[in-house]
């Protein structure tokens, strides 16, 4: 490592007022990828500004179907959350499978959201909610946040705070994982609500989480894994990297998410 400054804020305005302050500084909650990357100086910030002890950011509401997550819950809170349970079980799947124990409970959800790597579990459930990730400044939907590989549409300054969705009638998530890094080679969560349905998938794309045409299309006419028997996920916009083909993606999509309306259904 190298040298930095540490902060401890104990309020969003404070940890806003320290981060304005710093010559080069970055935010701090779980440190899953800003601490890798200072050990192998991708990252050097000057300054440190540690959100785990941000109260107003390490809490879950849920009022009827409004689910409302402070962006400083871990994965592993997120997971066990008897609140969340009751409404979006699928979301507390999801959670469960994130790296494993000592990832989950150091890693938040405002700092998967905010990194936005392309394989991560988060984006995919909030794109299919259609989720608000509401921040210092603003709130915005979840189809606008995410706006490429690790980019979002948080600008230097913004701060995530928590996200909020309204709880559908039937979710699901299928995930096929890196036996490795237990990142996401394909990812499919689910959604329906009434008419209204969306398909998320991450891992798989080029440009990031993306929604599925095609698995909207059939499950919108079947919603169940016999719905999904013919439907072929184009492979030109999909990722081909020392883990899997495109081609392979293509069909694991489809295979995640048959497992995630039968998780829907059941």
């Amino acid at each position: 490592m190298y040298d930095v400054t540490y902060h401890r804020a104990g309020s969003v305005k404070e940890a806003l007022s320290l981060l304005e302050a710093a010559d080069d500084g970055k935010f701090i909650a779980g440190g899953q990828t800003l601490i890798p990357a200072m050990k192998t100086r991708l990252a050097a910030p000057s300054d440190l500004v540690d959100l785990r002890h941000i109260a107003d950011m390490k809490t879950i509401a849920v009022a009827g179907k409004t689910v409302t997550i402070g962006a400083g819950i871990t994965h592993a809170e997120v997971a066990v959350n008897s609140e969340i349970m009751a409404v979006c079980p699928a979301l507390c799947h999801l959670a469960a499978l994130i790296g494993d124990p000592q990832v989950r409970h150091m890693g938040t959800l405002g700092g998967s959201l905010a990194n936005n790597d392309p394989a991560a579990d988060y984006p995919a459930a909030m794109l299919a909610l259609d989720a608000i990730v509401v921040t210092d400044k603003r709130e915005i939907a979840a189809a606008e946040f995410f706006t490429g590989l690790f980019e979002t549409a948080l600008n230097e300054d913004e701060l995530i705070t928590a996200i909020r969705f309204e709880a559908p009638e039937k979710a699901g998530y299928g995930k096929f994982r890196n036996p490795a890094s237990r990142y996401a080679m394909a990812g499919v969560f689910i959604a329906k609500n009434g008419e209204t349905l969306r398909a998320a998938v991450t891992g798989a794309g080029d440009d990031g989480v993306f929604r599925s045409a095609e698995i909207e299309a059939a499950l919108s006419a079947d919603f169940s894994a016999a719905g999904l028997q013919d439907v072929a996920v184009a492979a030109d916009d999909l990722m081909t990297d020392i883990h899997a083909s495109a081609d392979y993606r293509a069909s694991l999509i489809v295979a995640m998410a048959k497992r995630a309306v039968a998780m829907a259904n059941g």
